[in-house]
């Protein structure tokens, strides 16, 4: 098992752990916050099964054994084969699981929510659906990156362009900080080796806080289609967070691997990613900027309830599981 695979991941040498017959879910109450998780764990060339509440990587050096509850993302790249019951493992304990293309550019995800409540995505959905409330999240989103400046009165065309100038400097600085030549940002993202070394190292980044803010809004029950300064997309809202970090997390990690001229700069990138996640507590960040974001002033912990009700045109909601034909109609 690559270094690449198992980092920060804690071993489990034994290869025993076959399928258990079926999966047990979680209590809800006992799952690891998403905040609190490990941020991502990518493997390769091997086949991912099921062991009691955990998951089993075998390839041809070995098996390790992962207890998914404390797992973000999942990120299975070229050659990965995963069974049904793996697959039922990580979606009871929250997590997501992302199959990355060759070279990990290409992303496909899936997952459920950490928690039975819709008010975090009725909150979105909500806030979405309406041009000023629109406008309102997109400056908020728009004053984390610039928090010295009053950005309350710019238009989405003026944030746009203030940002893209940032991005720009953002670029030259780690240029010259680290060496490494810049020209502009290019790739395909069919061919991940016709770039040069920095594009790789750039696509290989992106990919992993995508991977990452993907599973945080999935596992806080938000969409990851609804966005606010992307839209048209089924990841919008994940490029709209994801963007928020890019600057101090994903860029730099980038300009420094190329720096350091890696025979395989997808995995350096990775390794690096990994590190500077943990070391920014950057899921726990996500957590708090979507709230934030979203201004619900709730506990995390109040999420974890079973909040299902009925609608009602008058009263908003009525309580679930209670019989009504006794009531009178009109």
């Amino acid at each position: 098992m690559s270094d690449d695979a198992i980092l920060g991941l804690g071993k489990d040498a034994s290869s025993e752990g076959g399928a258990t017959p079926s999966v047990v879910p979680p209590v809800l109450s006992d799952l690891v916050r998403a905040d609190e998780r490990i941020s991502f764990a990518y493997f390769e060339r091997c086949v991912v099964n099921q062991a009691e509440n955990a998951i089993t990587i075998t390839d041809d050096e070995g098996t390790i054994r992962i207890p998914v509850a404390t797992l973000g993302v999942l990120m299975l790249g070229p050659g990965t084969s995963i069974s049904h019951k793996a697959m039922a493992t990580i979606g009871e304990n929250g997590a997501s699981v992302i199959w990355v293309g060759e070279r990990g550019v290409r992303m496909y995800a899936s997952g459920r929510p950490l928690t039975h409540s819709s008010r975090l995505l009725m909150r979105q959905a909500s806030l979405v659906s309406n041009t000023r409330t629109r406008l309102a999240v997109a400056r908020q989103m728009y004053q984390l990156r610039f928090p010295d400046e009053d950005v309350s009165a710019l238009t989405m065309q003026q944030l746009r362009g203030r940002e893209g100038a940032r991005i720009r400097r953002v670029y030259r600085h780690w240029s010259r900080e680290t060496g490494v030549e810049w020209k502009r940002r290019e790739f395909d993202p069919d061919d991940f080796d016709t770039g040069s070394e920095i594009n790789k190292a750039l696509s290989a980044a992106h990919v992993c806080l995508y991977g990452v803010a993907h599973a945080v809004i999935v596992a806080l029950g938000c969409s990851p289609g609804l966005g606010f300064v992307h839209t048209g997309h089924e990841r919008s809202f994940v490029y709209d967070i994801a963007d928020l970090y890019k600057a101090e997390l994903s860029i730099p990690v980038a300009f420094k691997t190329a720096a350091m001229h890696p025979d395989d700069i997808g995995s350096a990138t990775r390794k690096n990613m990994r590190d500077a996640l943990y070391d920014l507590s950057v899921m726990k960040r996500m957590v708090e900027d979507i709230t934030g974001l979203f201004s619900m002033g709730i506990d995390q912990d109040e999420s974890f309830g079973d909040d299902l009700k009925l609608w009602d045109e008058k009263n908003g909601e009525v309580a679930a599981g209670r019989q009504y034909s006794d009531e009178s109609e009109g």
